[in-house]
């Protein structure tokens, strides 16, 4: 297997959560990295912190332009170079299906899917050059039905999908895809999505721990760790690696 130092990694939605995460845990194992956000003081924040292996780009992953910049930044930073994209920037919509609104689900996809499809596109000819791997985030929700999840639910099936058709395309290239399926983590975008905002949060984190196998919420350094995995992964492709403490097999806890 490859070894994570020396490596060039773009890390959207790198301001905080499981992209923060990431962005720790590989600059930990000497990786150059980028991290990409909407809000400049969050991924400012999370450079200053992690020093000069760490540099943030701000903008907006659905923003043709701003995409290209923060390719522009990753490769400058890493050397002229870019080994890995984590594409994990995404947002949260829920709701029962019959009050959906289409301009917030068409919005959902664009940021969810199409973002990440289309900075793949302008990583290729520098992943082909490294020999480099396309990341995806799903999401414990392709695998288990919860109610008022769709739009959610939909745009993580689509990266599911998409990384085995993608690593049949790019394979010949030399260029590995994976997606990481995380369980519950405890993340900024949970926090907005009103789980752990109410009088109810700590019956509702209890509970949500319970239904996972081995009686826990994960952090982003772990899904940091199967990130890492599948970048030095020489021979992986096409999968998608499921890290949710058993939160798929349906088992609960009382």
């Amino acid at each position: 297997m490859r070894t994570v130092e020396g490596m060039s990694v773009l890390i959207t939605g790198g301001g905080s959560g499981i992209g923060e995460g990431a962005a720790e845990h590989f600059v930990a194992a000497g990786a150059a990295v980028t991290v990409s956000g909407r809000r400049a003081a969050k991924v400012e924040a999370v450079a200053d912190r992690l020093g000069e292996r760490c540099c943030a780009v701000a903008g907006d992953v659905t923003v043709a332009a701003d995409r290209r910049r923060m390719m522009r930044a990753a490769v400058a930073h890493g050397g002229e170079r870019l080994d890995v994209l984590i594409n994990n920037a995404g947002n949260m919509y829920r709701g029962p299906v019959e009050e959906l609104q289409e301009d917030r689900l068409l919005g959902l996809f664009h940021s969810n899917v199409v973002a990440g499809m289309m900075l793949c596109g302008l990583a290729v000819p520098h992943l082909r050059r490294t020999q480099g791997c396309v990341l995806f985030v799903g999401s414990v929700h392709t695998k288990r039905s919860f109610p008022s999840v769709s739009p959610y639910a939909a745009t993580k099936g689509a990266l599911e999908t998409l990384t085995g058709v993608l690593a049949a395309e790019l394979g010949p290239q030399g260029i590995r895809v994976g997606c990481v399926r995380p369980g519950a983590v405890l993340t900024e975008i949970n926090q907005r999505a009103g789980l752990f905002d109410d009088e109810q949060a700590a019956a509702r984190l209890a509970a949500m721990s319970g239904a996972h196998a081995l009686g826990r919420i994960g952090t982003a350094a772990e899904i940091a760790e199967a990130f890492e995995y599948l970048a030095r992964a020489e021979w992986t492709t096409g999968e998608v690696l499921v890290v949710d403490g058993g939160l798929g097999l349906g088992v609960t806890h009382d």
